[in-house]
């Protein structure tokens, strides 16, 4: 059985603020560029019989410097959708909008739940593991919704993604030890 390798795409400017993109479609900053080009060299030789990716431009943009041939572009990948909250940061929607408000159990408003992104997340996860039977699988995605398919991998709910930090252009790793799904590596 393969591996399943997680990666989130490269500095945007908006992730570099951290203000909440899902649906508004940025470029990879330069530094972001060069970040995709170096989590390529730490793919390099490692093949892969299947990369899915978000549709998202910054994703494509990351799987393309990284050297990743993207065989499917998979809408489920795309980033929760944060409804009304798009394009603010965490510290701007507490400050003026809900100081008790958390992405991981409350969802956004105009936009997905936990649920909702959880379900997304198990389905690209049920085609990562058919392609598996076969070899690494790569799935290029952003950082809530990788963060939620790592915590789907072992059976917590969408809401234990919110205890998985994950950087930009980082790998991860989700494989099995003794046939149950474990986290090999995360955020390196």
């Amino acid at each position: 059985m393969g591996e399943v390798v997680l990666v989130r795409h490269g500095q945007t400017e908006w992730s570099a603020a951290h203000r909440h993109t899902s649906y508004t479609d940025i470029d990879l900053t330069p530094d972001g560029e060069e970040q995709a080009r170096a989590t390529g060299r730490r793919l390099a030789g490692r093949p892969f019989v299947a990369v899915f990716s978000s549709p998202r431009k910054r994703a494509l943009r990351t799987a393309e410097l990284a050297g990743l041939a993207v065989s499917e572009i998979d809408a489920d990948l795309a980033e929760w959708d944060y409804g009304e909250y798009e394009g603010i940061t965490t510290d701007e929607i507490h400050a003026t909008r809900d100081p008790q408000w958390n992405l991981w159990t409350d969802g956004c408003p105009g936009g997905e739940s936990p649920e909702r992104v959880g379900a997304r997340l198990d389905r690209v996860l049920a085609k990562a593991r058919v392609a598996a039977e076969r070899g690494d699988v790569a799935l290029v995605g952003h950082g809530h919704a990788l963060r939620v398919a790592g915590a789907r991998w072992v059976e917590l709910p969408p809401s234990g993604g919110g205890k998985l930090r994950l950087d930009t252009a980082t790998i991860s790793v989700l494989g099995y030890e003794h046939r149950r799904p474990v986290i090999h590596h995360w955020n390196s």
